[in-house]
């Protein structure tokens, strides 16, 4: 049965997407079944992974109306298929954001997707959410589904206050609609060793949260930077970059952890 997770911090620009497709495609890459769920209505993880968004007959926004099946709107993209990073993705458009003024007079709006991934969840080890930056019903649909979220973060003093808000949130949303939500882990991402400030957070993020951090650190990489606009994650795009090796790494190492829980 597939471990539901939600890649989320509603602070913006923090690598949530680049998260997403590249732990997809890493855990792919050691052996998991993955599908992959673009909750944002830009779409990027969608196009990261190889799907244009606008050649979609049937997306994300289908399944939260009832109108589709997560088997009916799943697709794999054909950038993917060849390597051995080949996951399905459940992908998004801006169709999206009708979905959050069509969804307010419905019932159960907040459990819509995970009544949806219920059908398929014996079909995947992971499925992993990219939620948008901002807690919208769309946001929560991810959450009211996950039985964890991973929260990518750089190591600046801003991105803590922004923690603070999300594990709030987290609290809330698990006293009251998912009693099985947690923190999975923080991962530090676009993290550079030679900068004395970042490393001072890091400590401070360790010292604080201890092993709900992550071990693998994830580098600003310029291959992962360019890999969106070929359409594939990055670590397709160049799997000898420092990039994509921690990618690899990071999802070898949330096998170990699940297997741990």
């Amino acid at each position: 049965m597939a471990k539901i997770f939600c890649v989320a911090n509603q602070k913006g620009g923090v690598g949530k997407t680049t998260t997403t497709v590249n732990l997809a495609a890493g855990l792919a890459k050691v052996g998991q079944r993955v599908l992959m769920v673009d909750l944002d209505p830009q779409g990027n993880a969608t196009m990261g992974s190889g799907v244009d968004k606008r050649q979609l007959e049937l997306s994300v926004y289908d399944v939260l109306l009832e109108s589709a099946s997560v088997r009916e709107a799943r697709v794999t993209s054909d950038k993917l298929i060849d390597g051995a990073c080949s996951y399905d993705i459940l992908g998004a458009n801006r169709e999206l954001a009708g979905a959050e003024v069509e969804l307010v007079d419905v019932e159960r709006r907040e459990k819509r997707l995970k009544q949806a991934l219920l059908e398929v969840a014996p079909d995947y080890d992971f499925v992993l959410i990219d939620c948008p930056p901002s807690l919208s019903m769309l946001t929560l649909n991810g959450l009211c589904c996950a039985h964890g979220v991973i929260v990518p973060m750089q190591c600046e003093y801003f991105a803590l206050e922004g923690l603070t808000d999300l594990v709030n949130t987290i609290k809330q949303v698990h006293a009251n609609l998912n009693r099985e939500l947690a923190i999975i882990g923080l991962l530090r991402v676009m993290f550079d060793a030679r900068i004395t400030l970042q490393q001072q957070v890091s400590e401070q993020l360790k010292a604080h949260f201890g092993s709900k951090v992550f071990d693998t650190v994830i580098p600003r990489n310029v291959r992962l930077a360019e890999a969106p606009s070929y359409g594939v994650p990055g670590v397709v795009f160049d799997p000898s970059s420092k990039g994509a090796q921690a990618f690899v790494a990071f999802a070898r190492e949330m096998v170990a952890r699940i297997d741990a829980l």
